[in-house]
């Protein structure tokens, strides 16, 4: 960026997208974590369908955080 502060404004609509992303990807795991735990503890889920939930949970999450609105833009911030 060097020293041109100016450029810092462009960068608050996609610091509020990640952040709204980072938001989303914590519900996600908490929305998996709060199924899949009490189902693991009663004994109702094999080792199988346990890796498997959690496989699903890890790609729902990496897939999320590539996709990005289409109303934020990025600019090229080089020196």
């Amino acid at each position: 960026m060097g020293e041109n502060l100016d450029q810092l404004v462009d960068l608050i609509p996609l610091a509020k997208a990640s952040q709204k992303r980072i938001t989303e990807n914590f519900r996600i795991a908490t929305f998996y974590n709060v199924i899949a735990v009490p189902v693991a503890i009663a004994g109702f889920a094999t080792l199988l369908i346990a890796a498997l939930a959690m496989s699903l949970s890890s790609i729902s999450v990496t897939l999320n955080v590539f996709y990005q609105e289409p109303g934020v833009k990025t600019k090229n911030l080089t020196r």
